[in-house]
């Protein structure tokens, strides 16, 4: 089997030793010439996957390293009879320790207390449930908006959503049965908004400028804006109205509505910045390898018949060291909130992507695109907050169940 695969998915040689032979290329390189020979292909969101590169090639199967799908063209694939996975929920922890990150260092430079304050999330799903679970270990109170969520909890005989008292776990908000409001309630009385929902620029649920003018109009003056989703989910000609009028508090941006030549105005505007990484923590993104290697090798699994079968692949013999396998916070250097801001930047300080970032402030335009994608492929070992153990001294009351609820492992 010939294998073509984006070279910045990790570990997809190892990933694939026993499927067949691989080619690794840059995400610029896979195009209709590099997949004519090709069984199966792997990919990630900066490659689009519809006719035009798939015309008159072998390939019979799609792995997408990613959470969205908008860059695939699914009902080509069906049409064709092409096999097709993503890696839904790979990067949601990924993404809720990004937004951990984010509040954190918000609240230190605004001087302002997370706990208490109301957090509107927006999409429930894979990444807007691990968001809620570690808001809540925070002390935040939550409004919570998912149309889709909503209704199918309503809908008679539903078995996935149980009705619960007290909402713990990611789990939890998952498989759960919520309490959802609308945006028209959400907005109004939101301190913080964050949008974990796909682009859908149709249907029932369109989220193409969700956040567009009525939006930014609604929201609690001084809110705090966050968008971790996808670029065109805001109006970013709202976006900047909201900013210059002085509606916003504070915005986080890590989705741009133009990537990868994005609005340099915005970039300088926004008080937090990064090139569409909050889901790429080293864990996150073998996860994904994982997921799409794992759905391929099933997929030919069923094309052999019997007699033959590709084993499920595992990654963990290859996963390298964390940057902080051991923190030590002793409660005389501060109140809870310093303490777990300082457990946080231990393992992934969010201004590191932030100074990377504006550093492209100073770039030609074309300089600026391909550095933008740099900052992307060749982005920096980041492990997630589970990877580090945290050694406790005179404790204030509620760190050791803050961390844990926020992902760390407590001594």
């Amino acid at each position: 089997m010939k294998i073509v695969a984006d070279e910045n998915i990790p570990f997809i040689t190892e990933a694939c030793e026993d499927l067949g032979e691989t080619t690794t290329l840059t995400n610029r390189a896979i195009d209709n010439s590099a997949v004519k020979e090709t069984d199966c292909l792997f990919v990630r969101s900066l490659t689009k996957v519809n006719a035009d590169l798939l015309a008159g090639s072998p390939v019979r199967f799609i792995g997408s390293a990613t959470i969205g799908v908008d860059h695939v063209d699914q009902e080509y694939l069906a049409r064709e009879g092409i096999g097709f996975s993503s890696a839904p929920g790979s990067n949601a922890n990924s993404v809720g320790e990004y937004i951990v990150a984010a509040l954190l260092e918000l609240a230190l430079r605004k001087s302002f207390t997370l706990r208490g304050r109301t957090l509107g999330i927006i999409g429930v799903g894979n990444v807007g449930s691990r968001v809620a679970a570690k808001a809540k270990a925070l002390g935040l109170k939550l409004l919570l908006n998912d149309p889709p969520r909503e209704r199918a909890q309503a809908e008679p005989g539903q078995k996935k959503y149980k009705p619960i008292k007290e909402a713990v776990t990611a789990e939890d908000f998952y498989t759960s049965a919520l309490d959802f409001v609308s945006l028209d309630a959400l907005l109004p009385k939101a301190d913080l908004v964050t949008l974990h929902v796909p682009l859908e620029r149709a249907g029932q649920d369109p989220t193409f400028h969700l956040a567009d003018r009525e939006f930014f109009k609604q929201l609690k003056p001084g809110a705090i804006f966050l968008n971790t989703s996808r670029g065109s989910v805001h109006d970013e000609t709202q976006l900047h109205q909201a900013i210059d009028s002085g509606k916003l508090c504070a915005t986080v941006l890590d989705v741009w509505e133009h990537e990868l030549d994005l609005d340099i105005d915005l970039l300088q505007k926004a008080d937090l910045a990064s090139p569409h990484i909050a889901g790429y923590s080293f864990d996150g993104k073998v996860c994904g390898t994982r997921m799409i290697v794992n759905a391929a090798r099933q997929f030919f699994n069923q094309l052999a018949g019997e007699g033959y079968s590709f084993n499920e692949w595992d990654p963990a013999p290859l996963m390298p060291e964390p940057e902080a396998p051991r923190v030590t916070l002793d409660g005389a250097t501060g109140d809870l909130q310093t303490l777990l801001n300082q457990a946080v930047q231990a393992c992934y300080n969010i201004m590191t992507d932030d100074d990377t970032m504006r550093q492209s402030l100073e770039l030609p335009r074309e300089e600026r695109i391909l550095y933008y994608d740099e900052l992307r492929n060749q982005y920096r070992y980041r492990r997630e907050f589970f990877n580090t153990e945290v050694s406790l001294f005179n404790p204030p009351e509620g760190l050791a169940a803050t961390l844990a609820g926020i992902g760390f492992k407590v001594m």
